[in-house]
């Protein structure tokens, strides 16, 4: 049986990594990263140091995931995704004091060559579209996206935009009920 570990990725002896986790062409995952459970790991992807990613996430190609990052089960990460750790980065002065911890929560998703500046939370399935800067909070559900990325509306965990929004509302594609 082929591993799923391809032979040209570089993975920590230190690292865990989860039951049926798949890891691609040329992606390092480093020492004391934590991945879960079947998740998948493209090509050139980054994982550093202490990261935690739980299971079934999927981290598309060239994204880097940098020490204080948090991604909760069910994440999606596009391609080309940069999650930064340093506020005001300088090479000569960087110290594990000025690392800036950012979580993306169950089930949201980061689009294609996003930024995502540390110490802000992507809420539950929130949806950040392609391109965006998030500088601050997005909320649970929010659909947010631009330079800074801003609330435009809302989605359903299915990923369908909610066409109203307050109190719980249906969605027209699932049926599932969401409470914004």
């Amino acid at each position: 049986m082929k591993s799923p570990i391809h032979p040209s990725a570089e993975v920590s002896d230190k690292a865990s990594i989860g039951k049926d986790t798949r890891i691609w062409h040329q992606a390092q995952v480093r020492e004391g990263a934590v991945v879960g459970e079947n998740c998948n790991i493209g090509k050139n992807v980054y994982v550093d140091a202490e990261v935690v990613i739980g299971s079934n996430v999927k981290i598309q190609n060239n994204a880097c995931i940098y020490r204080g990052v948090t991604l909760e089960d069910d994440v999606f990460v596009g391609p080309g995704v940069v999650f930064t750790n340093d506020l005001y980065p300088r090479a000569r002065l960087w110290s594990g004091s000025r690392l800036k911890k950012t979580l993306v929560k169950e089930g949201a998703s980061v689009g294609a060559n996003s930024t995502i500046i540390c110490g802000n939370t992507i809420g539950r399935h929130a949806l950040v579209g392609a391109g965006s800067v998030v500088t601050a909070d997005i909320p649970d559900h929010a659909l947010a996206y631009g330079n800074p990325a801003s609330v435009k509306g809302y989605v359903c965990a299915c990923g369908l935009r909610l066409e109203k929004e307050g109190g719980p509302v249906k969605c027209g594609g699932c049926g599932r009920e969401v409470r914004l």
